[in-house]
């Protein structure tokens, strides 16, 4: 060993121990149901947390892209997912002490309500992750047209499992001092929960709603953006008591965990590949973990706007189409028809491809939006139109039962589908699909992946941490193309 390696090995170990004596402070902000006010509250947190100098790392009880979205931008640092029924407890605990290791304060928004989850005894809630990690919640109320009945709903949320530590309450949509006044003396008089912050009543809505959840940042674009995250830090640095929230926090040392530990490695690339993903204001659904996961394997991520980009550079070695809501983009990216011409003719080339939802939806042949037809990439025949109402939505399960590029034939994964899209046509049958679904709606016909040669295509998306074989897949897929050998696996 020279002297510099013995030099920049103590280094490391200095590192290390710094990060073993910093104290982070967790908290999971929960609401009473979707629509609380708990992703104000925690973008608020964050944000103002951030500009007082601090670390802040945050993450979002999924699943969960747009939330995600927002509490990044308002943190400065990516958002990461924990999900109790796509991750394994282990997983999950190592996610989280991973990715918060270092930091001065992790947050956890958490969805829906606190006690909602997949069964009556609310399976994978918000709740059993806050116990599941053993860390306090913050919850947040809407106080809307009401008064002391918030203390009744406080008192439930309290009584209904013991197991959860109930640690302060921020009160949303308040109208007056007076409604300020009677909503924090009833809570913390049949509680004994302290009102630690409120978010008065908007004339305008910083986070208009569109189907379930908030409008995505990219929507707004940067300028807007940052007004709205601005605006929330200033909320909370004059309506919550950032002094107390701080001290409601668990105080956690986690060790430092290697960068790439855990990691999906090349199983037989010899050289690094470069993967491309589309990621623009129509491709947005994006999990942090997904991208990490690639870029530890050995992958170069190749980010690509859809909307501008005239055409898919030609040194890909795969391409991962993520999900979005490319029918609110029809109009550029049927206009941008050297692009979509690419993507064609890549595939017709063989290059991998992995799409998941909106993916599925841009390799179609067209989409059917406010009455008006728009073309797309036209990999496979089936033309798509958007629906009022979800078409599917929720956790969902699927084995693979036929030859595809990325996933082992019998391999069994968990995932979760999110749209609005509905198939209008195809010209093709269910049998033809590589996924038989047993929990959720895949394409058609309980069958979901649509193949054609180093193409998958499907509606459900997965989490990298509790998928392995997917990052795992994809390189594979990109090593071999790399090197001009089949990808098809074998059973």
């Amino acid at each position: 060993m020279t002297a510099l390696d013995e030099q920049e090995g103590e280094q490391v170990v200095k590192v290390e121990m710094q990060l073993e004596k910093v104290a982070t402070g967790c908290i999971v902000i929960a609401g009473l149901s979707g629509g609380s006010g708990k992703s104000v509250a925690s973008v608020a947190l964050a944000a103002a947390l951030r500009r007082s100098g601090h670390r802040v790392v945050p993450f979002k009880k999924g699943p969960d892209y747009i939330d995600a979205g927002w509490m990044t931008t308002a943190a400065g640092h990516p958002c990461y997912n924990l999900d109790p029924y796509l991750m394994s407890d282990a997983a999950l605990a190592g996610s989280f002490e991973r990715q918060a290791a270092g930091a001065d304060y992790a947050l956890i928004e958490g969805n829906r309500g606190l006690y909602d989850g997949v069964t009556a005894e609310g399976g994978f809630s918000t709740a059993e992750l806050a116990v599941q990690l053993d860390l306090p919640v913050l919850l947040v109320v809407n106080c809307s047209k009401t008064t002391r009945t918030v203390a009744a709903l406080v008192l439930g949320c309290r009584e209904l499992d013991k197991r959860v530590r109930l640690a302060g309450v921020i009160l949303n949509q308040i109208a007056t001092p007076r409604h300020e006044r009677i909503v924090t003396e009833s809570v913390e008089k049949y509680t004994g929960i302290p009102v630690v912050g409120i978010v008065p009543r908007m004339k305008t809505d910083i986070f208009p709603m569109r189907h379930l959840g908030v409008t995505p940042h990219q929507e707004y674009g940067e300028a807007a953006t940052d007004v709205a995250v601005d605006r929330l830090a200033a909320i909370a640095e004059e309506h919550f008591d950032l002094e107390r929230i701080i001290g409601l926090m668990e105080q956690r040392r986690f060790s430092p965990i290697p960068t790439d530990a855990g990691s999906a490695k090349l199983a037989e690339s010899i050289e690094p590949v470069r993967i491309g993903v589309l990621r623009d204001a129509a491709f947005q659904f994006y999990y942090q973990e997904n991208l990490e996961a690639l870029q530890e394997g050995g992958a170069e991520l190749v980010m690509i706007n859809a909307l501008t980009a005239e055409t898919l550079p030609n040194d890909l070695d795969a391409l991962y189409i993520g999900g979005g809501f490319p029918e609110t983009s029809a109009r550029q990216l049927a206009d941008n028809v050297s692009f979509r011409d690419s993507v064609r003719q890549a595939a017709d080339e063989g290059l991998p491809i992995y799409a998941e939802c909106g993916g599925l939806i841009f390799l179609g042949r067209s989409i059917i939006f406010e009455g008006r037809e728009y073309p797309l990439a036209g990999v496979f025949p089936v033309t798509f139109s958007m629906s009022a109402k979800p078409q599917a939505h929720g956790y969902s399960t699927f084995t693979v039962d036929q030859e595809n590029p990325f996933y082992p034939v019998g391999t069994e994964i968990k995932g979760h589908e999110f749209r609005y899209s509905v198939v209008e046509s195809w010209d093709g049958k269910p049998e033809d699909l590589a996924l038989q679904m047993e929990r959720g709606t895949g394409f058609q016909g309980k069958r979901d992946g649509l193949l054609k040669k180093n193409v998958l295509a499907l509606y459900t998306h997965v989490l990298a941490p509790g998928t392995p074989e997917w990052a795992a897949g994809l390189l594979r897929a990109a090593g071999m193309a790399k090197r001009g050998k089949s990808t098809k696996l074998v059973a």
